[in-house]
């Protein structure tokens, strides 16, 4: 029964408890200040926000809060009045914050969190992979594309036959670092990779691409991959566990192009010299500096800037896999350079799962895979509003657009005649002249191309940064937590922007105002009982009665300094001034009275004391308190300042509200 009284008790106070909770409404009307109403809700929810999130209500923290509140609506108010709001200087800064707020409603949540989980997957692996490529413009017509396709669909059927890979990126691929080049002016002789493309990973290539060479699996060529460049083979020869961020040193001994037979004989020798003396002990920075033939990192030890995998050339990737503990050094590694000896210096530092998280997910809103989020984004906004086009208006500007346009020199007044609706978002039209002018903006020097296809392209992106915009203009009415937050910080700015110029920098420049408040509240600033004394330490004891004669004659301690010590010899030292208790504890450990104190040995030398004065208790100078007395000032203003405001802007609070509250 007694359980049951209890349970039956907490019912009735959470009912109880609901019951009061209910009687106050979040749009009645709490207080009215300078005309205009403040409701329940705007204040409760930044009296909340600001203070216990979620505890229960104190009374006399309520009351409290009720008058910073009032306080905080006249100093804006206030700022209003004076059209601090309408200063350029605010209204960018207002911009900037509320487009960094406005992000979040243009990221698809669930993509993004799709993409983080799938680079944090593809993080784990690092892949040796080459390609053969076709060029292909990213707007080409179909006819291009179908023939480029078509050609990769080819070269992959010899490649499935048996033709070794190598030769058909020679022979097909228009990458031109495939094949070799010739030296002239610009370069030396560069040989061909062969469409080699070393170790790769997660962010390390067009996303497309990352796309095509992680579904492949290991031996395998992937279909025609479409990339912004063209199609591309993908061949990958290995996956291997990730090696990550690294430091390593290297001894290089570089092989000459045209090295004979005998040279390139002599090279690995010297090398294997290198490797011998490096086994015996010698340290392997001794050994860069002497040998090396990178004399950058040589100087340094041998030590190379952080590398990822793709930074590399593939054997001395291979090489650095091999190396597990760090000091662990490689036997001499050949690579298309020369002769390595590699030395793992550092590994990928660990991060958490939070940290990598947060890294990935600067890098996926970073990369073309970040477009993903906005394209389910500006999907949404279509559907979610109503949408409209005009076909037959797009088609004028295929008249209109001539290929200056693609020299940067298209002007919009062509189109001075054309005002046809092209698009409507919602009650939002969108005329054909707002389309010349987002080309005008957007043209630039490039290759020309169809105009139809141009004009087409360009159109759907006009679309997307519309819907994008018209989004942007209704956050304030879709949602009103956006609206909340964006008043505040308007508020918040308005409010700091007047309180720097009313108080903070006020009391900092107002030299006059600060002193005649000094005048009138100096005792609030008063020294305790200090001394004047200055504190001897003499390193020789032979000289200790000679400083004490010379204080006695009335020599000052300056003087004393430079009879006593030399160019060389730092006999005596002294600190002098005016000490309170606690302020140094060699004066704390004497008695505070006039003349010298008892001789101290403290590490080896003789320290004494002598006290000039006993000061008594006495206020404190501006400059020797300046920061309190200024803080106070402040204190003082912003009192001054908010009385004058409750007497110019009338407040009006409803107690029965507020007791609802309570």
């Amino acid at each position: 029964m007694k359980i049951l009284k209890i349970n039956n008790l907490v019912l009735l106070l959470l009912f109880v408890s609901t019951t009061l909770n209910a009687q106050v409404k979040n749009d009645e009307i709490l207080m009215t200040i300078a005309g205009k109403k403040v409701q329940v809700g705007e204040f409760m929810n930044i009296y909340q926000k600001n203070n216990f999130k979620g505890e229960n209500i104190d009374r006399k923290s309520l009351d409290e809060y009720v008058d910073l509140f009032i306080n905080f609506k006249l100093k804006v108010k206030e700022a209003e009045e004076l059209g601090l709001d309408t200063v350029t200087s605010f209204r960018n800064e207002l911009s900037g914050y509320r487009e960094q707020l406005a992000k979040p409603y243009f990221t698809d949540e669930a993509t993004l969190e799709r993409l983080i989980a799938e680079a944090a997957d593809r993080e784990k692996t690092d892949l040796r992979g080459s390609h053969i490529f076709f060029r292909v413009k990213p707007d080409a017509p179909p006819e291009d594309t179908i023939i480029a396709y078509k050609k990769a669909l080819m070269v992959r059927d010899l490649l499935l036959k048996g033709e070794p890979f190598e030769k058909m990126a020679v022979e097909y691929s228009e990458d031109p670092s495939a094949k070799d080049r010739e030296a002239n002016q610009q370069h030396p002789f560069l040989k061909g990779n062969m469409g080699d493309l070393g170790y790769f990973t997660v962010f390390d290539m067009v996303y497309s691409f990352e796309n095509g060479a992680y579904n492949t699996e290991v031996d395998q060529v992937s279909m025609p991959v479409r990339t912004e460049y063209g199609y591309h083979l993908i061949k990958i020869y290995k996956k291997r566990p990730s090696l990550g961020d690294f430091v390593v040193a290297h001894i290089f001994m570089t092989i000459p192009r045209n090295a004979s037979a005998d040279d390139s004989a002599r090279i690995r020798k010297r090398i294997d010299s290198v490797y011998t003396k490096l086994q015996s002990g010698t340290k392997f920075e001794d050994l860069a500096k002497q040998y090396s033939d990178d004399k950058g990192s040589g100087a340094k030890g041998g030590v190379l800037p952080r590398r990822g995998v793709n930074r590399l050339v593939p054997e001395f990737i291979d090489a650095v896999y091999q190396l597990n503990e760090i000091g662990d050094y490689s036997k001499p590694v050949l690579t298309s350079y020369g002769w390595h000896i590699i030395k793992l210096i550092e590994k990928k530092t660990v991060k958490t799962p939070e940290e990598d998280k947060a890294e990935l997910k600067q890098k996926v809103m970073k990369d073309s895979r970040g477009e993903a989020t906005r394209q389910v984004i500006i999907a949404r906004i279509r559907n979610e509003n109503p949408f409209t086009e005009n076909p037959a208006a797009l088609k004028d500007f295929y008249t209109v657009v001539t290929d200056s346009i693609f020299f940067g020199k298209w002007k919009s007044d062509v189109v001075v005649n054309l005002d046809k609706t092209l698009l409507t978002i919602g009650t939002k039209a969108y005329k054909q002249k707002d389309f010349a002018d987002y080309l005008t903006s957007t043209q630039r020097k490039r290759e020309p191309e169809n105009i139809t296809i141009y004009v087409d392209k360009m159109y759907r992106t006009f679309v997307d940064d519309c819907l994008v915009k018209y989004e942007n203009s209704q956050l304030e009415n879709k949602y009103p937590e956006f609206k909340t937050l964006i008043n505040e910080y308007r508020d918040g700015i308005l409010l700091f922007d007047l309180t720097d110029q009313k108080v903070w920098s006020k009391a900092v420049k107002d030299t006059t105002g600060l002193k005649t408040f000094y005048q009138k509240n100096k005792k609030n600033y008063m020294w305790d009982t200090r001394v004047n004394a200055s504190i001897y330490t003499v390193n020789d004891p032979n000289i200790v009665k000679k400083v004490k004669d010379l204080i006695t004659s009335g020599s000052a301690d300056a003087d004393i300094l430079k009879t006593i010590n030399t160019d060389s010899l730092k006999i005596v030292a002294i600190e002098s001034g005016k000490f309170s208790h606690k302020d140094n504890k060699i004066i704390d450990s004497v008695a505070w009275n006039p003349g010298f104190s008892a001789e101290m040995q403290i590490n080896s030398a003789t320290v004494f004391v002598y006290i000039r004065k006993v000061l008594k208790p006495e206020p404190k100078e501006l400059n020797e308190a300046r920061g309190l007395i200024t803080a106070d000032y402040q204190n003082y203003l912003e009192k001054e300042w908010i009385a004058n405001l409750r007497a110019k802007y009338p407040v009006v609070v409803n107690k029965e509200v507020l007791v609802k509250i309570k």
